[in-house]
């Protein structure tokens, strides 16, 4: 393609945030839906779980093969891949006419969303790495804000419920696709592509200890994701006796907009700072919710999942902000990967054993109790591990992001 054919570099950046913002908006368009598959065909709430704990195990498994590909093959064509096959999950829910083919949906669009989660982040970064490094704390919040909520507002208002949404989201993955096939690389292919698919985690030594002291704020910062993406529509309907599609996306959006939101106001702060306020507003809002669940305080709820989402905000932007900035351009695909699989391990696997214990152990208040508390929890050992960890390292002997090439 010609130089003359290629993006420029602000229109390549604000592609690549587009691609991670809609791909988390797509995997929660599925959480408002969730009661109407469940009325049209009859399964228990272990299923739901099940169905949302399947994308990430997707996601995972995606990210320790080929996490780190698009450092070796070069961004665009991963990505390109990645978008068309968004696009197929879509168009598989739009068709979806049982529980298997909801699953089915849920894979591919975890192995779409694993295959482009290193390129897309290492891309940004490649182009420009102050906004990369927000950009990456903010599309996904924002993506998971907005998903939830415009399609609970399509479910509820506009015809199909079951089928407008993904429409919609495919229609965006195509033109997105169409926008990488016109996008420069940021890396040059190297060998070693064919080594890099076998499964494994590899972080070079200069973020290994960085790493450690991140991952706890990860572990908690994500369980929480799962708590309100597992059990919060139905604690929603529950708290204010209602049905309505559209509550199932608006506490994902309250949790995931003032995450957002905090990630801007908090960008210039250091580092650890942000991940130590960070975990500090989770326990308080983890805390808060737990009282408006046990109160039937909806008002509670909301708050409580608001200064959650603003801990979530600080916490995952101070641990990606601690690790990231200090590995090199061509490392930037497998770390980010990394930490993704801490991210979606800890999301996952919770919200799963949590659809199990609201079945086979004290019901969904219980359930929703304990799972509050083992994050509050997990939020105290990250502020402890914080704490204990020396001052933020410094990228100085970092190389700059190099030239944008194949233009």
């Amino acid at each position: 393609m010609s130089t003359a054919a290629r993006l420029s570099k602000p229109a390549a950046f604000n592609l690549l945030a587009s691609i991670i913002l809609f791909f988390l908006a797509s995997s929660s368009a599925p959480t408002p839906l969730y009661v109407v598959y469940q009325a049209a065909w009859g399964f228990s709430p272990i299923t739901v779980t099940v169905v949302f704990g399947i994308y990430a195990v997707a996601v995972l498994a995606t990210l320790l093969v080929i996490g780190s590909l698009s450092d070796h093959v070069g961004r665009r064509p991963v990505l390109l891949a990645a978008t068309l096959l968004q696009a197929a999950a879509m168009v598989v829910f739009a068709t979806a006419g049982s529980v298997g083919a909801l699953i089915t949906a849920r894979v591919i669009q975890g192995v779409a969303t694993g295959a482009a989660a290193g390129g897309v982040g290492a891309g940004m970064l490649d182009i420009d790495r102050a906004k990369g490094t927000v950009a990456n704390a903010v599309a996904p919040m924002l993506g998971t804000a907005t998903g939830g909520l415009a399609s609970g507002l399509m479910a509820q208002y506009l015809p199909a419920p079951t089928r407008l949404v993904y429409l919609v989201f495919g229609a965006i993955f195509v033109a997105q696709a169409i926008g990488v096939a016109f996008m420069p690389e940021s890396v040059t292919p190297r060998e070693g592509a064919l080594r890099s698919l076998r499964p494994r985690l590899v972080l070079p030594p200069a973020v290994r200890t960085p790493t450690l002291v991140a991952a706890p704020a990860l572990i908690a910062t994500w369980a929480l994701v799962g708590f309100y993406g597992s059990l919060g529509p139905s604690l929603v309907r529950r708290l204010l006796a209602s049905s309505s599609l559209v509550l199932g996306g608006l506490v994902l959006f309250a949790l995931a907009a003032s995450g957002a939101a905090t990630v801007l106001l908090v960008r210039d702060r250091p580092a650890r700072a942000a991940l130590r306020a960070g975990t500090v507003a989770l326990i308080a809002g983890v805390a808060l919710t737990l009282i408006g669940i046990a109160n039937g305080a909806p008002g509670a709820f909301f708050v409580g999942a608001v200064l959650s989402g603003a801990g979530f905000g600080c916490g995952f932007q101070g641990a990606i902000r601690t690790v990231v900035p200090l590995a090199a351009p061509h490392q930037r695909a497998g770390v980010l990967s990394v930490l993704y699989v801490i991210a979606y391990l800890s999301m996952g696997v919770p919200a799963v054993f949590a659809g199990l214990r609201v079945v086979h152990g004290g019901g969904l208040l219980n359930t929703a109790h304990e799972y509050g508390i083992a994050v509050i929890v997990l939020a105290a050992a990250a502020l402890a591990g914080s704490a204990l960890s020396r001052p933020d390292a410094k990228p100085a002997a970092l190389p700059q992001p190099g030239p944008v090439i194949s233009r």
